[in-house]
């Protein structure tokens, strides 16, 4: 009987680091976003505990073109194509903390890109509907989230300037591109009470982050820190 009891413990054991190796080399860049928190975000103000879980848990090396991996936790975005880029990991963090998502949220975001802000916010909120405009990143962001298991965020390949009305109203809205004014849509699409953050600004040229917050039915803006985004998109 004990040989029996010894090769089933020799077993499990051999079950328990194979499923610890596997899951290792699964999240071989764990430790790089540990590092990426601390040094690039939490050391520059961002205290909010849900946004920082959001960032650690968020594979951001499976968001970027394959060659650029090894510079995924790098303090600085990266181009993924059509002239788009995934933002910094500290600009990311920033406009998330800003809207003070809540976990029964329904967030909308202008301009999925790669889809890694909106895979942020589906770590914290309850929904989230994305618009891309670029029909290519759109299909490419749709399936990574799928594949990546984000059920609760919704794409669409539309001109973001309209927002989602369908869904409406937001409990909070993320633009992720530069707009010379603030789309009216999306004013009308916030929830009284509201925030919208927003990089506003000529494209390449002097652009601030804009937090907007609707109360009452009146519109406050306040312009948060100077930023460098891509231009809003729009159809032809």
């Amino acid at each position: 009987m004990r040989p029996l009891i010894n090769e089933l413990f020799f077993a499990c054991c051999v079950l328990l680091f194979l499923s610890f190796f596997s899951y290792a080399q699964n999240d071989e860049y764990k430790s790089d976003r540990v590092a990426m928190v601390k040094l690039q975000i939490e050391n520059r103000g961002i205290h909010d505990k849900s946004t920082l879980d959001a960032m650690i848990k968020v594979p951001r090396h499976k968001f970027v073109p394959s060659n650029l991996k090894s510079r995924a936790y790098e303090d600085g975005p990266l181009p993924i194509g059509y002239g788009q880029t995934i933002s910094q990991p500290y600009i990311v963090a920033y406009m998330t903390e800003a809207i003070d998502p809540k976990p029964d949220y329904k967030v909308l975001e202008i301009g999925t890109g790669s889809g890694y802000q909106a895979a942020v916010l589906a770590e914290i909120v309850k929904e989230v509907y994305t618009i891309e405009i670029i029909p290519e990143l759109y299909k490419q962001a749709k399936e990574r989230l799928k594949k990546l298991g984000y059920k609760n965020v919704f794409c669409k390949n539309a001109d973001g300037y309209y927002g989602w009305k369908e869904h409406a109203p937001y409990d909070a809205i993320i633009v992720t591109a530069a707009a010379e004014y603030i789309p009216p849509p999306l004013i009308e699409q916030l929830k009284d009470g509201g925030k919208m953050i927003i990089p506003v600004g000529s494209p390449y040229l002097n652009q601030n982050l804009v937090l907007v917050e609707k109360k009452n039915g009146e519109i406050t803006t306040t312009s948060l820190l100077p930023v460098l985004f891509v231009p809003f998109k729009r159809a032809d």
